[in-house]
């Protein structure tokens, strides 16, 4: 058997997977084990933050995999120290939580925001408003937080405490806030949910209800941080602070981590005892994690927008394309066709692109050259035009 009949015969089925099998990279290119070179403009759902076998961060690892692979949080280790110190200054909160994944991450927020809220507001204020379309991950109350009915089904019950606003109601999210809310919690721009982009108006909003009614803010960095808006967190295109930031995916540069990272308000309500993690904050993914940060510098967080805008401009006006959304290397583009025959024509072409609920979605890495975007995005063109 080949790997693709192993894979059908011994794991679940909860993937849909193209028919491909990557057996190496380098970069911003695939190698297929059919021997084709693929440009990957998906980086593993906005993780390989600096393309595929990146010689610093497979250096950062094989480092302090020779020293110490794990050990438990019971003792101190350098790397997770340095990573959150790093992360602390990028973000401008105060302490981190390391977990293994976004829904982790969002999992800690949620736990925090709760215990917040029963100390600061009283028994019974647990509620979180969350926005539709979001999605907060996989497990039963990261699935309960996610606002969209398609992830809704066959898993009752629901962990209880969640309400969701149409994004970009205001009305609607002042109705939803009162004495029981602990936090909203929010996507700045909405990756799963179609690559949406949070109106100015409606953040300022939140802010504003947040002063008045007294709740956290929570941040969803999951997809959005480490650069991939332009900004090493998306919250900063808005000149906004909030209270908790969760992020994950590019984090890790290809190896799992989550982080849940706390402001003022929240930096000392967890205390021993109220959470833990066996991997959180392995030194390894750590030590890996502390060179993707490191190299996220204005520099090359200029070079995203650039990228961005680049890639805008290049698709307006073509014909199929009937709008792009997104900022920086998260962009959502649709089409006049049907976005996963699109992306599969792409993938006969050499590209790999992703979608999100009708658009197809653009993840590319930070530092993938104008050369392959250029190439990539001939190869959407004709794909679009092909499907018309």
């Amino acid at each position: 058997m080949n790997t693709i009949e192993k894979d059908q015969l011994y794991l679940a089925g909860t993937y849909g997977r193209f028919p491909l099998e990557i057996v190496s990279g380098k970069g911003s290119v695939a190698l297929g084990a059919d021997g084709k070179e693929y440009i990957d403009m998906g980086a593993g759902i906005a993780v390989n933050t600096f393309g595929y076998a990146d010689d610093v961060f497979t250096s950062a690892v094989a480092e302090q995999l020779s020293k110490v692979q794990h050990t438990s949080n019971l003792y101190y280790t350098a790397p997770a120290a340095n990573l959150a110190e790093a992360l602390v200054k990028k973000s401008g909160m105060k302490k981190v939580f390391f977990g293994n994944s976004g829904a982790e991450a969002n999992e800690c927020a949620i736990k925090t925001a709760r215990k917040w809220g029963v100390e600061n507001k009283g028994e019974g204020a647990y509620n979180i408003v969350t926005l539709k379309n979001s999605f907060h991950g996989r497990t039963v109350t990261t699935l309960s937080a996610t606002g969209q009915d398609v992830f809704h089904k066959n898993f009752d019950p629901f962990t209880q405490g969640f309400v969701y606003a149409p994004m970009g109601d205001e009305a609607a999210l002042e109705s939803l806030v009162d004495d029981k809310t602990c936090a909203v919690m929010i996507e700045f721009v909405q990756g799963e949910g179609g690559v949406n982009v949070l109106p100015e108006s409606y953040v300022k909003k939140i802010f504003e209800l947040k002063k008045q009614k007294n709740f956290l803010v929570i941040a969803d960095e999951v997809q959005t941080g480490n650069g991939r808006t332009g900004k090493y967190f998306a919250y900063q295109l808005y000149g906004v602070t909030p209270d908790i930031v969760t992020t994950a995916k590019g984090l890790g540069g290809g190896l799992p981590i989550g982080a849940c990272l706390f402001g003022d308000a929240v930096k000392d309500v967890l205390g021993k005892g109220d959470h833990g993690s066996t991997f959180g904050g392995n030194p390894a993914v750590a030590a890996g994690a502390l060179s993707v940060v490191n190299r996220i510098d204005d520099k090359l967080l200029k070079e995203v927008s650039e990228k961005g805008e680049y890639i805008k401009n290049k698709l307006a006006g073509k014909p199929g394309i009937s709008s792009v959304s997104g900022v920086g290397l998260m962009l959502g583009v649709a089409v006049a066709a049907d976005a996963k025959k699109v992306v599969s024509s792409c993938l006969n072409k050499g590209v790999l692109f992703l979608t999100a609920k009708d658009k197809v979605r653009l993840l590319p890495a930070l530092n993938i050259p104008y050369e392959l975007l250029d190439k990539a995005i001939d190869a959407l063109l004709e794909a679009v035009k092909e499907e018309l």
